[in-house]
């Protein structure tokens, strides 16, 4: 009888997911969403009408051809302008404690209204906004269906754009194959790179499924971070000294696919990235095969892309307010 108990015990230890004793974990595909309001959100995202050129779209800086990010080292915004920080990616976003570099919005929902607003980003106002979508036959009853409401608000049109965005999540990768029992997912040197990653420390601030995105933290912790751009991170939104500097440390799911790196966009690639933060952040300066290592790691870390039919947009009416993409005159 103990022998029975001691070899299903045994058992049971054997079959038990590798992630379980493992500071990362698998991301799960995307459960509990509204398909309606998703729906509704995925046209609005890829919808230029939110902006007041008419040119800019949610995916215009979170392009989700390239890692949920715009690959440029900070964002172009209304009028050309430039935008004073590297896009974050939007992919696994809804496993972020909060949202932006400094956290100023606390989810998906209140992230939405910011950049519609932003003079520097889309260039509009939320009424405005609200305005062309009112103007739209197709998106009124769209909204009506969705809402059971008769008037479009801008609660309505975040709320819908964040649920789509809860969908935008990437499992499968091959280090989730790994941790989930494929031996034969990742090579020696990814694992290598994995081990090293843990070992050096990594994992204190890049843990969990999104592998990041869990709490804030200083950049430049052993030494000071130099850089250009003036954001000054948490500071911004609490005023208290002690979170100058501090920013929401990001998720390296699909790391690869999301440079340039840093909240400035300083680091133009992965082996950089690793090297500055080895040095800043841990004290340690990796060598060439280590960096190498760590890097072939994090490439393991791209899961499987969303995947579906872009939205074909309800079309403009004679009402619908024109756009207005130049509405600042150069001098000679």
């Amino acid at each position: 009888m103990k022998l029975k108990v001691v070899t299903s015990l045994v058992a049971v230890v054997i079959a038990m997911p590798l992630f379980a004793q493992e500071p990362i974990s698998p991301i799960a595909p995307a459960t509990g969403i509204n398909e309606g309001q998703a729906e509704l959100g995925k046209k609005l995202y890829f919808d230029p009408r939110l902006s007041k050129s008419g040119f800019i779209s949610c995916n215009s800086c979170h392009n989700l051809s390239m890692g949920g990010t715009d690959n440029l080292k900070t964002s172009i915004g209304h009028n050309w302008q430039q935008g004073p920080i590297n896009s974050p990616t939007v992919l696994n976003s809804s496993m972020n404690l909060a949202q932006f570099w400094d956290g100023r919005a606390k989810d998906l929902k209140e992230q939405a209204g910011g950049p519609i607003a932003n003079p520097k980003e889309m260039g509009f106002t939320h009424e405005l906004a609200v305005d062309v979508l009112a103007s739209i036959p197709g998106y009124v009853d769209e909204f009506k269906k969705v809402f059971s409401a008769d008037e479009i608000n801008i609660d309505q049109v975040t709320q819908a754009i964040a649920e789509f965005e809860k969908t935008l999540v990437t499992p499968n990768s091959r280090f989730d194959q790994w941790l989930q029992g494929d031996k034969n997912a990742i090579n020696k040197q990814e694992l290598a790179g994995y081990n090293l990653f843990k070992d050096s420390g990594c994992v204190a601030c890049h843990n969990g499924p999104a592998v990041g995105g869990t709490m804030y933290q200083k950049m430049g912790l052993v030494a000071p971070y130099e850089t250009k751009n003036p954001a000054q991170g948490r500071f911004a939104v609490t005023g208290n000294e002690i979170d100058r500097y501090s920013f929401k440390v990001p998720t390296l799911r699909n790391v690869e696919l999301t440079y340039p790196y840093f909240h400035d966009g300083e680091a133009q690639t992965l082996s950089e990235a690793v090297d500055v933060m080895g040095k800043l952040q841990l004290g340690r300066t990796f060598n060439k095969q280590e960096i190498s290592d760590i890097v072939a790691f994090l490439k393991t870390l791209t899961g499987e892309q969303p995947k579906f039919s872009l939205p074909i947009l309800p079309a403009s009416t004679d009402k619908t307010p024109s756009p207005q993409p130049f509405t600042e005159q150069v001098a000679d």
